[in-house]
């Protein structure tokens, strides 16, 4: 069984409806779609730091709402935009995931939405098996 998350009412930069489901469920697995640091459809002011904690944020409160919990991410997508951002980001991932670190990878990339970092995550709950 497949369950999607978040595809009514999702908005993104200016109040933008959103095509594609915040996060979608399937066999104990629940992929995350990218999150940029924004609240209420706007990026938040501030720099590496204050984006990282609120990018990362908006995927555990995702993931979050559909049951699952920071020990089953296995997987974490990293997109700055600056690769001079990565220490900082370390320092906030570190800060989120010090007991359970998932895997990770990081790159630099152009982001669509004008803002430092994106990050997605996969997590995997055996209780949610079909």
């Amino acid at each position: 069984m497949i369950k999607r998350y978040g595809t009514e009412g999702s908005a993104g930069t200016g109040g933008q409806a959103l095509p594609f489901a915040k996060a979608v469920a399937a066999d104990g697995w629940l992929y995350v779609s990218g999150q940029t640091p924004m609240v209420d459809g706007e990026i938040i002011d501030g720099g590496i730091v204050a984006q990282s904690t609120q990018a990362i944020q908006n995927c555990l409160d995702i993931m979050t709402e559909a049951g699952f919990g920071k020990e089953d991410i296995v997987h974490m997508k990293v997109f700055l935009t600056d690769a001079r951002y990565f220490q900082s980001f370390n320092k906030v991932f570190k800060s989120f995931f010090a007991d359970h670190p998932p895997a990770r990878v990081c790159c630099v990339a152009d982001l669509v939405v004008d803002c430092m970092v994106e990050v997605d995550i996969t997590c995997f709950n055996p209780k949610f098996k079909c």
